[in-house]
């Protein structure tokens, strides 16, 4: 029984790994109030970049960090347009992921087919790994594996232990008292979008250089808009977040080991979509908003002096 508890344990944190990422830095940035939509576009955008950059320079780490920026900078693209320009943070969003979708098969073409000279390595950490159960479970992965369930404790005891996460939050709730405090609203906003795009990129940089180690277009298979539902989904909380990402890639999972009992796979590959429609849906409604604890000024640009 072990044996086929254990694999398909240590299979769900590898799954959950992209999700996990990517709904933190989706946290970090919606916290601020700022809405992001662009997260598939920026996705995709990551797994290109780094399985691009590590084809032609040999090395994982400068792929991962390339990654990383092109998410950042996307994520500044955002911040740019909903910020200072004040635009629609939706449009906005919509608009980033169609062009990281279309800019990512344009740029990923010549690397459609190729190997990797390399990937990111699985780390075992040295008596954990050798624990039952848990060993494999969480002790046997690479080191974006681990620093996504680093940046759990992390990123909660930033937005609810700290000076700077009260401040997030409350800009999140009212900019305008913050505002009146001498705190940067934008300021606070464009640096927490580019961390999360930064967040965002690493999971696409994990995707393509980990848990598919290869490129296709329309690799990333819509998890960026699962990303978005799961962080209504967690109710903007890393902890939350954290279960159903593992939740998630659990499903993702056990598509094709409970076909042996007559389960579609198609079935279960429909779950995290149909999920991630319904907690749209309630995102969607004021009211379930306010519920389900969604930032208030969620959404709505920011001037000083505007109610």
């Amino acid at each position: 029984m072990m044996d086929v508890i254990e694999p398909l344990l240590h299979s769900m944190v590898a799954a959950g790994t992209t999700y996990l990422l990517g709904t933190l830095g989706t946290i970090l940035t919606e916290r601020s109030g700022v809405q992001n939509l662009g997260v598939e576009g920026m996705l995709t955008m990551g797994a290109v970049t780094g399985f691009a950059v590590t084809s032609t320079t040999g090395n994982v780490w400068l792929g991962v960090l390339a990654a990383a920026v092109i998410a950042g900078l996307m994520g500044f693209i955002h911040a740019f347009v909903c910020i200072t320009l004040r635009r629609n943070q939706i449009v906005s969003g919509l608009a980033l992921t169609m062009l990281g979708t279309g800019l990512s098969g344009l740029l990923g073409k010549p690397y459609v087919g190729l190997r990797l000279p390399t990937k990111i390595p699985t780390v075992p950490i040295p008596f954990l790994a050798n624990m039952p159960i848990l060993g494999d479970f969480l002790f046997t992965h690479g080191p974006l594996t681990y620093l996504s369930l680093l940046l759990v404790p992390a990123v909660w005891f930033f937005l609810f232990r700290t000076g700077g996460g009260i401040i997030v939050r409350s800009i999140g709730e009212n900019p305008d008292a913050v505002d009146a405090l001498g705190v940067s609203v934008e300021r606070t906003r464009y640096l927490c979008t580019v961390l999360g795009g930064v967040l965002i990129g690493l999971a696409g940089a994990y995707l393509s250089l980990s848990y598919t180690p290869a490129w296709s277009e329309g690799m990333t298979g819509g998890k960026g808009w699962i990303i978005v539902g799961l962080t209504i989904f967690a109710m903007w909380s890393p902890e939350r977040a954290l279960l159903g990402a593992y939740l998630f890639g659990g499903i993702e999972v056990l598509q094709y080991r409970l076909q042996p009992l007559g389960i579609s796979p198609s079935l279960l590959a429909a779950l995290p979509y149909a999920a991630t429609i319904v907690a749209l849906l309630f995102g969607a409604s004021e009211r379930m908003r306010k519920r389900i604890g969604a930032p208030s000024a969620l959404g709505r640009p920011f001037k000083r002096g505007e109610k």
